[in-house]
């Protein structure tokens, strides 16, 4: 299992430092990084957290799927890494 997770759904007040306290409590928190759109300047909804084991990170799995923060119920799940893509024309 990564050590890595996919934090979908996220309220689009959420910043790094906010983040960070979320999961804290659930191991030690090696990034929290939340994706922002750069032509809008603001949030995507989603993020990446990464844990120093893979334990940690399925203890804030269990912990944080579902649960509601800022009024949106946000998934967390172990993150993928990107499948090969065709290159573009």
């Amino acid at each position: 299992m990564s050590s890595t997770l996919f934090v979908g759904s996220l309220p689009y007040s959420m910043g790094d430092d906010d983040l960070q306290k979320l999961f804290a409590p659930h191991g030690s928190v090696v990034s929290a990084r939340v994706v922002i759109d750069r032509a809008m300047n603001r949030s995507k909804g989603f993020c990446f957290v990464e844990y120093e084991t893979p334990e940690e990170a399925e203890a804030a799995v269990k912990a944080l799927n579902g649960t509601e923060v800022e009024g949106r119920k946000i998934v967390v799940d172990v993150a993928r890494p990107k499948e090969d893509r065709p290159p573009r024309d």
